[in-house]
Formats: structure tokens, sequence, C-alpha cells
């Protein structure tokens, strides 16, 4: 049989499960650190500590914009509401996902390829976000921040305490997003895995391998057929008339002591 890239089995179903048990986890705690970062807890606090500390460019670059009637500067992903909200939204399609594999894993219907769609998906949706949260700061010319501070420096450089509890709580909102990203990554790993064609028949359902034409005969049909077609001794006639001979035949003959040529000939 050739490749076939629907009805492919997976190397491994224990490695899935064991898998899913850590992406729940890891669903659970982005869920709660994403919404808890929404809408703005201590995304512009960060910001503003940054620039106290000469790291970042300044949250007030929209109001100067306003103040002179300047076009709108850009700014940095980072520190954007859209980088908050685009988490939020990223956490709960991962639950989501979640929920239709384990659906899909005992319907029997989580196929590789399907799979493969999802998990290239979400690993881009994590790189972005990972991206994101360490992202570059260049709206300033005189501090130019290439990773954010929170992300490239330690929070004790923060005398005061609520930014330090925000600078940790903005650490560990990035290292869940790390793991997930990785569980994704081994996820697309293992997909890729079962993808690959094999010598044996590993990739294919046993309903592949049993289609047969509904026209023609069987396998069991054939060989029966062969057998009773050779090796039987000619069809006796009787009055005349041809008379189908087999082996069944035989059998009763040979019970009734009549054999076929002196049925023949008799």
């Amino acid at each position: 049989m050739g490749y076939r890239i629907l009805h492919r089995e997976w190397r491994s179903i224990r490695a899935m499960w064991y898998l899913m048990i850590f992406e729940l986890l890891g669903t659970v705690a982005v869920l709660a650190l994403f919404g808890i970062a929404q809408p703005d807890l201590y995304r512009t606090q960060l910001w503003r500590a940054g620039d106290q500390m000469g790291f970042n460019s300044s949250p007030n670059i929209v109001l100067y914009a306003y103040a002179n009637y300047e076009p709108l500067p850009h700014i940095p992903f980072v520190w954007t509401s859209t980088l908050t909200n685009f988490n939020v939204a990223i956490s709960v399609i991962s639950l989501f996902v979640l929920i239709t594999k384990m659906i899909g894993v005992i319907m029997h219907l989580w196929y590789p390829i399907l799979a493969l769609v999802f998990n290239i998906s979400l690993v881009a949706l994590y790189a972005a976000s990972t991206y994101g949260q360490a992202g570059p700061d260049y709206a300033d010319p005189a501090k130019p921040s290439p990773a954010a501070w929170y992300i490239a420096k330690s929070c004790s450089v923060v005398a005061n305490e609520s930014i330090q509890k925000s600078c940790n709580l903005a650490k560990g909102t990035f290292a869940a997003t790390i793991i997930m990203l990785t569980i994704y990554l081994v996820n697309l790993g293992l997909n890729i895995w079962a993808m690959l064609p094999t010598d044996k028949k590993k990739g294919f359902y046993e309903s592949d391998d049993e289609e047969e034409s509904p026209s023609g005969p069987s396998a069991a049909q054939k060989g029966n057929s062969h057998w009773e077609m050779h090796g039987v001794p000619p069809t006796p006639r009787t009055g005349g008339v041809a008379q189908p001979f087999t082996p069944r035949t035989t059998a009763f003959n040979t019970l009734e002591r009549k054999l076929p040529l002196r049925t023949q000939y008799s």
C-alpha cells in the first residue's frame, strides 16, 4: 500500500496523554496569569518605571504628540494593550484545543494531519507572545531597549516593592509562556514523527488494510475456488445430463461405497 496522509496512527498514545497533563496545567496557569494582567495591571507601571531608570521610552510620548499636534508615535508592541488582549485570547484558544484534543483522542478522530494544523498554529501564537513580552523598545532614540527591562534585568533594580511584585509577576507570566511554547513544540515533534512514512504498515488503520472491491471475490472465496477446481475427478454423467462434482460429493459417495468411476460407468 502507498503512503496515506489521513488515516495514520500515532506512534505513542501514552506520550500524548502525559503531554496533555502538562498542557492542562500550563493552560490553567496562563489563563490565570494573562487574565490577571488584563486590562492594565502592571504594563504601564513597568513602562514608566523603565523610563525613570533610563531603560526604555516614556509612556508620555502619546501625550506629547497630542499636545504638540504631532502624528502619534509608534508604540512598542511590548507596552500595547494589543499584546495583553492577544495573550488572553491564545490562552482561551489553548483551552479549547485541549478539550477538542481529549474528545478526539477518545473518539479516535484526532488524526495527525488534523493535529498538525493546531500544533503549528499554537506554536506560532506562543512564539509571537514570547517575542512580544520580551520585545524591543526603540521609540526613544536616546534610550534604546533591545529587550524589556523586566526580562533582561533583575527585579531588585527597583526599590519600590509594588513595582518589584509587578516585575516578578511579569517574569512568571513570561516563564509560563515559554513552558507552553515548549509543550507545543514537543507536540509538534510527535506530530511530525507520526506523519513520517515507515517501511511497515504503522501508518494505517485496519479499515484501510481491509478495503476490497465490492464486486470482486474475497481472498477466502478465491482460495476455496482454487481448492475445488483442481485435483477433482471428472464430472459424472447420469442419463446424459452432466452433474456438478465437488469434494463433498466424493465424501458422501465414499461413505455409501459408491466410487466416482463406478457411478460413472454403472
